[in-house]
């Protein structure tokens, strides 16, 4: 049977040897009721009780078993050994098993299994040792929570766990600046490979690689390729490791991973070739077959692992919950993070393919049996030749033969057929052994660091002690490697414990304690077994019976060797563990490890490179010495140089590497400080939570620790601090020695009085030392005492019991018979009141019955009179009516004779009026004639144009004779038509009297057949028209039945809403508070959400500043700059825009300024950036609506030209309209820039005017800016008649050129019409020409109109009617555009109306189909995007409003700002010329203006000002000013920036303002005070800006005055959110130092501190004492001191006037942190969860309740945080015994999970003998009922979480002007305005 046994587990063994000693312990221990421990042949120990005492001399001992069962235990007469004691419940399962007081075997096996199977501990500690028990399930405790839960914490502080190992190895390197090793061991599936690899985790998460080279995800990538090449599954294990390694982690200065680097023993070929039942071969074979259809493996010709001889020797080929495929992705992500390539890979893979290929070669064997062939078409070896690129024939050759090299010839000789296999078996294994130690190569050097390596751990998986029925070389190379470990471990424990004595200063006698180098010598000594067997193979015939019997031959007297009495090949080793009977048949070949040159020749010769390097490096270098037996290689300098192998014979043998490199290893070992791992396998079945103590008691057996625990035995195991003994035995101290303060004296004394043998205990310089057992006594004494006390307490409660009885049954007499008494009292009364109600009941009722009856008659006389006196009134009014009536129709008649008489007389009159004026305009109209033919009328007409009528005359003259000409040939060309009609009627005549008369009956004929089909195709037409018309008919009827059942299906649907609303209300009811509850949980995830990214984000500028810093010093060159502050200032908030002005942020503007700040400087600004790309957007808009515009009229043009190819007067209009727009369009462009030109230059000469004038007040400037603006208003006005006119005449030109090429290609006709449609005068083309020209040149120069007259003021008046009929066209031109642009318009909006209805008829078609409630959230759906939509538009037209009343108030605001400067400017100099008349000098004084509240500062003043009020501020310089004042004093700047209107000040006051906060946060980061001072400034400005921003939702509680100091021009909306952003990130580094002050104290104050004196115990801690434990402690904390903290924590907040929202929020979690710490504590430690922790818990946190409601911050929600930590301390005190019990704590444990209650109750551990352990069904009974939890698989809480902050709008109640700035501020410079 094998035996892989773990070797050195500290298991505290009780060795009885002294017989004085076990005298004592018979006469005190071994008495009635004692407790002991029997051996058991099922159970290896069973516990039984003493039933009488044991006297001297009796020959055995009377048990009482578990099961009550009697039985006889016999005495050795001769060694007289007593039964082992068993230790007290308080002391069972320990997380030390040195705290036991028993320290012997059953006790160990015991405590392991209590912890293992009842509390699911896999850990334990045995002194330095750490005990790791395979649970064969996997645990939820090595998440990356429980990792940063142990990093940090002293390794006694938490409960046993391989983290703990892990970071006690770290801190030890890191403090100690010494080298570390984690030896792990244990046999096969006993979890060392993963005890390994969870360490290296944790070295990976802690000691995290410092660059970004990312070597720890390195470190962690390399375990799935060593799984995968150097793990198999055994019938002990599916994931055994086959092979050692040692991995060595490199660590720098700073304690972060640089590199590793890994060395590995004795790889097991032997399975590459063969498996047993039940076994695989390497996890790589089977991951290859299982990705055999992947395209890129498809040229490995693999199949299932089923047809391969190699893979399926074992049977089964799968691992049940393994996937083969997916584990062979993992293993090639790992190659490709370790940076081999892929042609590397694809190689890696060939070889192993093809040692499968080499498995399946069938060898045939020949007629005789000493030869034999294998087959030329045999597939399997011609992919083997062809996967490894080697000659096919070759390698068949010599796979059948072998050659002989003697001194004389050479023989090539066959083989026979099991020597054949042997040598392919032994390429296989050569083959794989091979490429193993490449990859190990490959993986050290993706692993290697060229930085310098300050310090390694080293992390040891190696094999333990193995035996089997057949043991061989590999077990022997295995159990001399344990011999070895052994011996450093013994020296080890032995130096540890010699060392705590001296350190402790107790006496202490050195002793001889057992070593092995015996055992070693006759291993490795000369001539030992090693060196006889490398001797015996280099013999040429060597047997291995030879050597076995030179092995008897020259050890045989040796202690630890001996010859088995039936067997002459065997032998016997003496190990410190077992003897081991190992059969030497095969140790010589496996020595040797030689293979066929021939075949190895042929690899050489590979055409793949990676094969041929595999088998070059064995001849071209010298092998190091090799870690493993197949050729993995590690780096080892020898201290001589090796010369060359010669030939195979010279070469090193596998014994004399292994021993070679585990000298190595030893040497490193002892190099550093160990740190050990003994890993137990519970069971061989793989069952989880299965013990089986025959299998573990082998393992604690085979540890090899005896000598160990002699040592501890011999000396004082026990060990207590004085602080700690005295908590845990006061009460076994007398009241007059506690009176004395001095604990170590009262430990002395009392001490000495209860233990009167002075050898049982020792004091030492800070602890007390005791002998086995003694703690046990103590323990005994402390019992007694206790039950005595408890005796006492019960005799006094029961007395006060039956007291309170008595007098409760007596009150309870007293009590009876006052009631009786008083019943019959009541009952008298009772019937006295009822009698009383009779007489009280007949009076009312007869009462009534009067009443009732009188108020019946009473209500018939009321009805009669009604009735009369409405009859009298109807008659009455009826009368009133008729005269009434009577009176209208009177009234009407008489109105219609007043009004005909009045209408009779108006038209009199009007006829007279008509007469009267008609008679005074004839006479008017003769005055006007006769003075329009006096002489001086026609003298004023005709003043100066005698000449213009000559010239008119001659004109007219020349004009009647052309007409005269053409009246000619008028009258001729009429004379000739007269002629040809005449002639025309002859001929007609004449055929009227031929014989063609036929012809014309003939055409009369067709045109009545003609009419005759015309009116038949009318008739036709008529009934189609009939028959679409009853169509349309139909279809209208149609349509309307459809809108009738639709109105119908509307109402249905309706009547079906209406139900479905009343059937869901309620549901709606209960369903609205959860989504209230959901709605406000996903808005606390979305703004935790942001605020990590907040808080990420500063951490990066963090990290990038750092950065940069660090590139600073490094890169310190004498070239190099520093940026400006501007610039810095503009990076480090590049991600947010600097204003969001609303038309400051004009395009023009914004490229005003990019051409001042320049290219780079703009670039950086975000605002400018978004004002041009908005700019840009709207350009690129109106470009494609002009281009839509344009290509309608290019096609419309086109279909005019297609239609009327020759153009006509409409066309060339058209044209000339086209030519005048595009025209005036660049005249106008041109023109503007021009005025802005103008403009500016006039803006700036009068602002420089301006200047003058209030420098010298008595200029006369009024009057010249009067002038400048009477000239500017003449040019302008000028200018726009001019620019008319030369667009004008342009225009002409162009539709005269037009029409030019118009005529030439149709009839000229140079007198033609000109092209305006409403002008009638003909207008000659060159006199337009010439005109144009003449104005162009009036532009420069003034010229005369020469060419018309000698004045030229003829052509002046014709060219002015000109241009008015040119106006008037283009007025009437610009109001046909307008009325076609207007058309198109309402066109576009028919068209999108029409499409918006097809839309709506096919939604509503589709939504008939839908059922109903589909149609109402159909419906619901529409209407919200109609109303989104809506809103949209909204918004877009209120923010463009918005905009341009801005831009209106801003342009309103300068123009009176510039008006009242001119004013006073005018004032001024008025005022200043009145002075200078005055004869004497008058002082007139200025009156003051009252503060507004702002604060002016010039520009270069702002550093000076973020300087003192920001980056050099202490917050004790502002004690007793107003909370917050830097941020008034910054928002009283800002307002003035803004009332001046400078953006660029806003800009550059904020973004400095900013990063200088960032500044002092980084420079002040742990400083709780500065932190808090900023975030409650920063908040304040925040809300400084929200209020005085403008809108209303922030200004309902301002007052009027406040209302004064809003901000008017700009909004700082943008920059609202960069604040807000700034106070996250300011709160997470208040939040960051509040933790860290905080975190040290909590465990101490809440979990170990005494609050409640005398309440705790403290029980035996065993070797790892816990450094909390130090009798009054630096680190020892109270409740009181983290109080204090808080106080001050407060203090400051509310002194610097944060928030009271935010400061309920800080306190919410830092009680949320308090909560997470404590619980993760309890949570991973056994010695607090404890009845008595749970009260002090409790009251701790009452305490901080107190101290919430003190400071009225229970509304804060912090208690509501701590609901974890109160239902925990609850737990810890409830019951834990029956099921109502279980419902109880199920139903209190609402906020803890299901992982965590169950944690709990494993953990609980009674502190006292009275209370009790949670039993193993107690706890299922709580699983199963709180299995259907949905709870997290999370164990702990995640300390560092934070909720997200929350800011809310608080308003200042203060006023601006209010504000006094303090002169310690040093902001003189500032000036009130």
């Amino acid at each position: 049977m094998l035996y892989k046994l773990c070797f050195p587990l500290v298991v505290i063994f009780l060795v009885h040897k002294s017989p004085g000693r076990q005298g004592r312990w018979r006469g005190s221990w071994h008495e009635w009721n004692t407790r002991v421990w029997i051996p058991d042949p099922e159970d290896v120990w069973r516990p039984a009780e003493l039933t009488r005492d044991y006297k001297e001399g009796d020959r055995s001992l009377q048990l009482r078993l578990e099961d009550d069962t009697i039985r006889e235990y016999p005495i050795d007469a001769q060694s007289k050994q007593l039964p082992f004691l068993r230790n007290p419940d308080i002391l069972v399962g320990e997380n030390d098993l040195t705290a036991l007081s028993y320290l012997h075997e059953p006790a160990v096996l015991h405590n392991l299994k209590v912890r293992f199977l009842e509390s699911n501990h896999i850990y334990t500690y045995c002194g330095i040792v750490l005990v790791a028990i395979n649970p064969y399930e996997q645990l939820p405790i090595y998440g990356q929570d429980v990792i940063y839960a142990y990093s940090g914490q002293n390794m006694g502080d938490m409960d046993p766990h391989i983290f703990a190992v892990a970071e006690e190895a770290y801190k030890q390197m890191a403090r100690d600046e010494k080298n570390q090793s984690i030896i792990v061991s244990g046999e096969s599936g006993a979890g060392k490979t993963v005890s390994a690899k969870y360490a290296m985790r944790y070295f990976a998460t802690v000691g995290g690689s410092a660059s970004d080279t990312n070597i720890e995800e390195k470190v962690l990538a390399s375990s799935p390729i060593m799984e995968a090449i150097g793990n198999a599954k055994t019938t002990r294990n599916d994931n055994s490791s086959r092979f050692g390694k040692y991995i060595q982690i490199g660590f720098d200065k700073r304690y972060h991973i640089i590199g590793a680097n890994m060395r590995t023993y004795l790889l097991e070929k032997s399975r590459v070739v063969f498996q047993a039942d039940d076994e695989r071969n390497y996890h790589i074979f089977y991951q290859l077959c299982a990705a055999a259809s992947l395209p890129e493996l498809k040229e490995l010709a693999l199949t299932c692992a089923e047809d391969f001889f190699y893979t399926s020797q074992g049977g089964d080929t799968s691992i049940e919950g393994v996937d083969d495929a997916e584990d062979f992705e993992k293993t090639r992500q790992a190659f490709t993070l370790l940076g081999v390539r892929e042609s590397h890979q694809i190689s890696i893979f060939k070889i192993i393919a093809s040692i499968l290929h080499l498995g399946n070669v069938e060898i045939q064997a020949e007629r005789q049996d000493d030869s034999c062939s294998v087959s030329p078409q045999d597939e399997h070896l011609s992919a083997f030749c062809r996967l490894l690129g080697v000659e096919h024939s070759q390698m068949e050759h010599w796979l059948c033969h072998r050659k002989l090299v003697t001194t004389a010839e050479t023989y090539v000789k066959t083989m026979s057929l099991q020597q054949v296999v042997n040598a392919r078996n032994a390429l296989a294994k050569h083959i794989y052994a091979q490429l193993f130690g490449w990859i190990v190569e490959q993986v050290n050097k993706a692993l290697h660091t060229a930085l310098k390596q300050h310090s390694f751990i080293g992390v040891l998986d190696i094999y333990g002690f193995e035996t089997f029925e057949v043991n061989s070389f590999e077990q022997f190379c295995i159990n001399y490697a344990n011999e070895k470990l052994q011996q450093q471990f013994n020296s080890h424990v032995f130096k540890l414990e010699q060392e705590e004595y001296m350190k402790e200063q107790i006496p202490w006698t050195l002793i001889d304690f057992y070593d092995n180098q015996p055992c070693i010598d006759l291993i490795e000594a000369k001539l030992g077994i090693l060196d006889l067997l490398d001797e015996e193979c280099k013999v040429p015939k060597g047997t291995d019976q030879n050597w076995a019997q030179k092995l008897y031959d020259r050890h045989g007297g040796c202690q630890h060797f001996q010859k088995p009495r039936m067997s002459n090949t065997a032998f016997i080793v003496a190990h410190f563990a077992d003897k081991v009977e190992y059969l030497s048949d095969g140790f010589l070949e496996k020595n040797r490890d030689t293979d066929e040159e021939q075949q190895i020749n042929i690899l050489k010769a590979s055409k793949c490179p990676l094969v041929a390097d595999l088998f070059h490096d064995d001849k071209d270098s010298v092998p190091a010495p090799s870690t493993s037996a197949k050729g993995s290689k590690i780096n080892v300098r020898s201290s001589r140089p090796l010369l060359k192998a010669s030939n195979k014979e010279h070469k090193k043998t596998v014994g004399h590497q292994f021993r070679t490199s585990l000298q190595l290893l030893m040497e490193t070992l002892n190099a550093t400080t160990p740190h050990y791992v003994r890993c137990i396998k519970p069971n061989d079945e793989k069952l989880p939570f299965h013990f089986d103590p025959k299998r573990a008691v082998q393992q604690l057996r085979a540890c090899g620790v005896l000598e160990t625990i002699r040592i501890s035995a011999a000396g004082y195991p026990s060990r207590w601090t004085y602080h700690d003994f005295f908590n845990r035995y006061r009460m076994l101290i007398k009241k007059r020695e506690l009176a004395s303060g001095d604990k170590k004296a009262i430990c002395r004394s009392v001490l000495e009085s209860l233990i009167k043998d002075p050898d049982k205990f020792q004091f030492g310089r800070t602890k007390i030392f005791f002998r086995a057992g003694q703690v046990a006594y103590l323990e005994k004494l402390r019992a007694d005492k206790f039950r005595a006390a408890t005796i006492t307490i019960q005799k006094t409660v029961r007395g006060w019991l039956q007291r309170v009885k008595y007098r409760r049954l007596k009150g309870a007499t007293l009590t009876l018979q006052r009631y009786c008494r008083g019943h019959l009292a009541r009952r008298l009364a009772e019937h006295l009141r009822r009698t009383r109600a009779a007489v009280v009941f007949q009076k009312q009722y007869r009462m009534r019955r009067a009443r009732l009856a009188y108020r019946k008659v009473r209500r018939a006389a009321i009805v009669i009179q009604a009735c009369t006196r409405g009859m009298f009134v109807r008659r009455i009014y009826r009368q009133v009516l008729r005269e009434h009536k009577a009176t209208v129709i009177q009234k009407h008649v008489r109105g219609w004779a007043a009004r005909r008489h009045f209408l009779r007389l108006r038209g009199a009159a009007i006829v007279i009026q008509c007469a009267f004026r008609r008679l005074k305009a004839k006479q008017e109209l003769k005055a006007l004639k006769i003075e329009a033919r006096s002489a001086e009328h026609l003298k004023r007409l005709n003043v100066g144009m005698e000449n213009k009528v000559v010239q008119l005359q001659r004109k007219i003259d020349d004009q009647n004779k052309e007409f005269k000409t053409l009246s000619e040939q008028l009258s001729a060309a009429a004379s000739a038509h007269a002629m040809e009609v005449t002639k025309l009627r002859k001929e007609l005549a004449h055929y009227q009297q031929s014989p063609g008369g036929d012809v014309g009956l003939r055409l009369q004929e067709e045109v009545e057949s003609l009419r005759t089909e015309l009116q038949r195709a009318h008739s036709e037409r008529k009934i189609l028209e009939d028959a679409h018309s009853r169509e349309n008919d139909e279809l209208r009827k149609r349509v309307a039945d459809l809108e009738q059942e639709n109105a119908l299906l509307k109402d249905e649907k309706e009547q079906l809403n209406h139900q479905i609303l009343s059937q869901s209300k309620d549901d709606l009811a209960r369903g609205s508070a959860q989504e209230n509850l959901l709605m406000k949980r996903e808005l606390e995830e979305e703004r935790s959400r942001y605020q990590n990214l907040v808080k990420e984000y500063s951490r990066l500028e963090q990290r990038y500043d750092n950065l940069r810093d660090e590139m600073t010093i490094i890169k310190q060159t004498p070239g190099h700059k520093r940026n400006p502050s501007n610039q810095s200032s503009l990076e480090s908030d590049s991600n947010y825009p600097s204003i969001s002005t609303s038309e400051v942020g004009d395009t023009e503007d914004a490229l005003q300024q990019v051409e001042e700040i320049g290219l780079e400087k703009a670039a950086l600004d975000m605002t400018v950036f978004l004002k041009l790309q908005k700019r840009v957007r709207e350009l690129e808009q109106e470009r494609r609506k002009l281009q839509a515009q344009l290509e309608r009229r290019e096609q419309q043009d086109g279909r005019k030209v297609q239609v009327e190819p020759p153009k006509n007067d409409i066309d060339l209009d058209q044209d000339t309209d086209l030519a005048y727009n595009t025209l005036k369009r660049q005249e106008l462009e041109s023109e503007n820039k021009k005025l802005k030109n103008d403009l500016n230059e006039l803006r700036k000469a009068v602002a420089d005017q301006a200047t003058q004038n209030n420098a010298a007040p008595g200029s006369g400037s009024p009057d010249g800016y009067g002038l400048l603006l009477n000239q500017l208003r003449l040019a302008n006005e000028e200018l726009e008649v001019r620019k008319e006119e030369v667009l004008i005449l342009r225009t002409q030109i162009v539709s005269a050129d037009q029409r030019r090429l118009a005529g030439k290609s149709a009839e000229p006709n140079i007198n033609a019409r000109t092209s305006w449609p409403n002008s009638e005068k003909h207008v000659d083309q060159e006199d337009a020409i010439e005109a144009y020209h003449g104005v162009c040149q009036t532009n420069s120069k003034t010229e005369d109109w020469g060419y018309l007259n000698e004045d030229g003021e003829l052509g002046l008046a014709y060219q002015g009617l000109k241009q008015v009929a040119r106006l008037l066209e283009a007025q009437l031109q610009a109001q046909s555009r307008a009325h076609e642009e207007e058309v198109e318009c309402l066109k576009a909006q028919v068209e999108a109306l029409k499409e918006e209805m097809d839309r709506q008829q096919q939604t509503f078609s589709q939504t008939l189909l839908l059922s109903p409630e589909a149609q109402v959230e159909f419906g619901v759906q529409q209407e919200m995007s109609r109303l989104t939509n809506e809103n949209l538009d909204l918004k877009e037209l209120v923010e463009k409003l918005e905009k341009n009343e801005k831009k209106l108030k801003k342009q309103l605001k300068i123009h009176m700002k510039r008006v009242q400067d001119l004013e006073a400017a005018q004032t001024l100099a008025q005022n200043g010329k009145r002075h200078q008349e005055l004869s004497r000098q008058v002082a007139v004084q200025r009156k003051e203006k009252d503060f507004q509240g702002m604060l002016e500062y010039h520009r270069e003043d702002e550093a000076l000002l973020v300087r003192n009020l920001v980056t050099e501020l202490k917050p004790q310089a502002l004690a007793g000013t107003v909370p917050c004042l830097p941020a008034y004093i910054l928002y009283m700047c800002i307002r003035h920036a803004d009332y001046v209107n400078d953006d660029l000040k806003v800009h550059s006051l904020l973004t400095s303002t900013i990063n200088g906060i960032k500044k002092v946060l980084k420079k002040h980061s742990d400083d709780f005070e500065m932190t808090s001072f900023w975030l409650s400034n920063t908040c304040r400005l925040l809300h400084c800006l929200k209020q005085y921003s403008g809108d209303e939702g922030f200004m309902t509680q301002n007052t009027a005055k406040q209302n004064e100091h809003c901000l008017k021009n700009f909004d700082l909306t943008e920059y609202r959110q960069v604040l807000s952003d700034l106070s996250i990130q300011i709160y997470q580094q208040l939040i960051k130092i509040a933790e860290g002050v905080l975190q040290p104290m909590i465990v101490s104050a809440m979990l170990e501190n005494e609050s409640i004196q005398g309440l705790s115990g403290v029980k035996p801690t065993g070797y790892r004492k816990r450094s909390s434990s130090m009798a009054d402690g630096d680190h020892s904390y109270c409740l009181e001191a983290v109080i204090r903290q808080m106080n001050s924590f407060h203090t400051v907040m509310c002194d610097q006037g944060l928030d009271p929202e935010i400061i309920l929020q800080v306190f919410k979690q830092l009680f949320y942190m308090i909560t997470a710490v404590t619980l993760n504590n309890l949570l991973l430690r056994k010695d607090v969860c404890s009845w008595s922790t749970g009260m002090q818990l409790r009251y701790n946190i009452s305490q901080l309740e107190e101290w919430l409601r003190g400071r009225n911050l229970h509304q804060s929600g912090a208690v509501q945080t701590m609901e974890p930590l109160i239902q925990a301390a609850q737990l810890l005190q409830l019951k834990k015994k029956t099921p109502e019990d279980a419902e109880a704590i199920c139903s209190l444990s609402t906020s803890l999970s299901t992982q965590q209650i169950v944690k709990i109750l494993n953990l609980y551990t009674p502190l006292n003998e009275f209370e009790e352990r949670v039993t193993v069904g107690f706890i299922r009974t709580i699983q199963a009922q709180l299995q259907d939890r949905n709870d997290p698989q999370q164990l702990l809480l995640d300390y560092k979480h934070m909720f997200p902050v929350l800011f809310p709008f608080n308003p200042s109640a203060l006023t601006m002007d209010s504000i006094h700035i303090p002169a310690c501020l040093n902001l003189e410079f500032l000036t009130e305005v």
